[in-house]
């Protein structure tokens, strides 16, 4: 039976390789995960990062609840944005982590978010920090993940994880995931594309779109580069891509809440 699963799962990826190119969403994907396998991987990538406090030190939320609040208020208004393809399928679960010499973020398939204190507190404003979230929220919502995946592991091991057949590689699958490096670290295209829809969700909020692009400058002109550059590297012309989409969607600038944003930051320990 279980040959007969791998033999079907087979035949659907060699129809998606020969005659689904041009459906995809960027001429490069190639998917085998479900939307349903995205979900269940982030899960269990979840529970693999709660479980190892030295790696990830987890702020609990039960001890830090304005702290988490902040957090829940940015991403409620990206998700009411109504520009998500699955805002009412993922869990979006977000997840402080308190590291400050780690300025990255991160989301994993299904929604599963994690911001470090670091990037906290190196931004200046919540329509900074907006923009992180709606970026990295593009990234799940846009699936690439499980692209990436899909063309770094190969097909054969990913079909062994989906079946349960080959459980033992998940563990250094969470640890890529997680740091983003190497063969997982997402595509130029898959960051244009995190860039274009991050603007794209922050627009119709009270949040100024635009600071997605000082979020960049911002970042790239720390002495040492933050690990959020290493973890998405930079497309070509991105702050003039981040710019010509602002524009695109009508150029009027939002609120950027400074002073909000300090409070969360004072929230943190």
């Amino acid at each position: 039976m279980k040959r007969f699963i791998r033999h079907f799962l087979y035949l659907i990826v060699l129809f998606a390789v020969l005659i689904l190119p041009g459906c995809s969403k960027n001429d490069s994907s190639i998917n085998i995960f479900s939307v349903n396998d995205d979900i269940a991987l982030g899960q269990q990538a979840d529970q693999q990062i709660r479980s190892d406090p030295n790696a990830y030190p987890v702020l609990d939320s039960a001890q830090n609840p304005l702290a988490y609040q902040h957090l829940y208020r940015v991403r409620n208004a990206i998700l009411a944005s109504g520009k998500l393809t699955y805002a009412d399928r993922f869990p979006w679960r977000c997840t402080i982590i308190q590291n400050d010499t780690v300025q990255n973020a991160f989301c994993l398939p299904g929604g599963y978010m994690y911001v470090y204190t670091g990037i906290i507190k190196l931004l200046d404003d919540e329509a900074q920090f907006a923009g992180v979230m709606g970026h990295e929220m593009a990234h799940a919502d846009r699936r690439h993940s499980t692209d990436q995946l899909t063309v770094n592991y190969g097909i054969d091991l990913l079909l062994g994880i989906i079946t349960g057949s080959n459980t033992g590689q998940l563990v250094q699958i969470v640890a890529d995931l997680a740091a983003g490096l190497g063969t997982l670290a997402f595509s130029r295209l898959d960051e244009n594309e995190a860039d274009k829809y991050a603007v794209r969700y922050l627009y119709v909020t009270d949040y100024d779109a635009a600071s997605l692009g000082g979020f960049f400058t911002k970042v790239e002109s720390e002495p040492q580069p933050p690990t959020f550059l290493s973890t998405h590297p930079s497309p070509e012309n991105r702050l003039q891509n981040i710019q010509d989409e602002f524009t695109a969607q009508g150029g009027v600038h939002g609120q950027t809440f400074p002073d909000r944003y300090a409070q969360f930051k004072a929230l943190l320990p």
